[in-house]
């Protein structure tokens, strides 16, 4: 039966990873005659290569809203989406909203999900919203149900401003879709009722699959002049890397050195480009003909850039799972990682600038090899979602 009524599902995005988790979700939903996806992009990122361009390769719509948050201090981006996106919900009313990975918009807009309270009209029904009460006691109030895909994912390194984010939306939300069996462990552990956790599976996998013969047929590594299987790929965006001189002057002088004998690809972060800049380190890396600087790309040139190389060299998380996914070495310049199933049963290792040239060495030898792929990693994690929100919203 068809519910009288058509669920409205807010899906959020922030920062250009989101719009890889929340694209297969909305063409899984937008067919479905129970549910109405609206796509709500904070602005978090604003840079065109770091957000609109990734809607075109991913085949979405213009946002129906744009909050138009910008840049900003941690404290600073989460009031302004907090206050933009309350405004919103209180006008929309959505029955559910789907909140996806770590930054800043995924706590803001969970923390002003969870807080609201309004009355439905007296048609409508809203048996499956969060009931609450007025501090009186009086009249009961409802608000929307929060799902958090990407859940239960830790480094356990609070120190991580993506650490607070991931641990405060899993307390606030409703539903928990996992990507791995360690993230269900982590929220059982962290005392959260396991009725509320559902493994569906890496969604990042889905727009890659969704996205597989244009990536494939895309020749920009060819654009480039890099063979394929003998190039690597660099991606560095990470405070503890990019934000200290020190380390960031260490990271490009290995870069440098690797480059004598492997070409590398640079696509470099907005972020991490200021930094370089500032330092007056960013000339020398230009100057290297064996080293390709390029501002950020577009999802299907980057993922084209992935797929024909030899390693990466990144403190991604995203990039982490996709080269766990394609069998392709992976270092990765942190201390720690809220993926460890891409260490475990993947070809992700885990390092510090000092030992990079010696691990790109014996991944140029042959070495790393391991490829396993962890279980529901499989592109049908969309289906799943949208199987556990009929249940969610109790659709018969």
């Amino acid at each position: 039966m068809i519910p009288e009524f058509e669920k409205t599902i807010h899906l959020i995005a922030a920062a250009r990873p989101n719009f890889m988790k929340i694209a297969p979700v909305y063409h899984a939903l937008k067919d479905q005659k129970w549910g109405k996806p609206v796509i709500v992009h904070t602005g978090q990122h604003y840079d065109l290569n770091m957000s609109d361009v990734f809607f075109k390769d991913l085949q979405l719509p213009d946002p129906d809203v744009h909050l138009g948050i910008g840049n900003g201090t941690h404290a600073e981006q989460t009031g302004r989406v907090m206050v933009a996106y309350e405004r919103l919900i209180m006008n929309a009313r959505p029955d559910l909203v789907v909140v996806v990975g770590d930054v800043n918009s995924t706590l803001a807009c969970a923390l002003a999900t969870a807080k609201v309270s309004f009355r439905y009209t007296d048609e409508q029904d809203q048996t499956t919203a969060i009931m609450q009460k007025t501090p009186t006691g009086g009249a009961k109030l409802h608000r929307p149900l929060i799902a958090h895909l990407e859940a239960g994912l830790r480094s356990f390194d609070r120190t991580m401003p993506e650490e607070i984010n991931r641990i405060t939306t899993d307390v606030l939300a409703d539903v928990l879709w996992t990507p791995s069996s360690d993230a269900d462990e982590n929220l059982v552990a962290e005392g959260i009722n396991p009725a509320k956790i559902i493994r569906v599976g890496n969604i990042m996998m889905d727009s890659l699959e969704m996205l597989r013969a244009k990536i494939e047929a895309e020749q920009f590594h060819k654009e480039l002049g890099v063979k394929k299987g003998n190039y690597g790929v660099v991606t560095l965006h990470r405070p503890s890397n990019v934000d200290n001189p020190e380390a960031l002057r260490a990271l490009c002088a290995t870069l440098s050195q690797i480059s004598k004998n492997t070409a590398l690809v640079f696509p470099i972060h907005p972020r991490t480009r200021k930094n370089l800049e500032q330092f007056g380190m960013l000339p020398d890396l230009i100057r290297n003909d064996n080293l390709h600087v390029l501002e950020p790309l577009s999802y299907v040139r980057f993922m084209n850039l992935i797929f024909n190389c030899r390693f990466a060299i990144t403190d991604s998380g995203g990039i982490q799972e996709e080269t766990t996914y394609l069998g392709i070495p992976c270092l990765t310049i942190r201390d720690n990682t809220e993926r460890p199933v891409t260490v475990l049963q993947g070809t992700n290792q885990l390092c510090k600038i000092e030992d990079i040239e010696n691990r790109v060495s014996a991944v140029l030898r042959g070495g790393n090899k391991k490829r396993v792929k962890p279980e529901l990693w499989d592109g049908r994690t969309a289906a799943r979602v949208v199987a556990s929100m009929q249940e969610l919203l109790r659709i018969t």
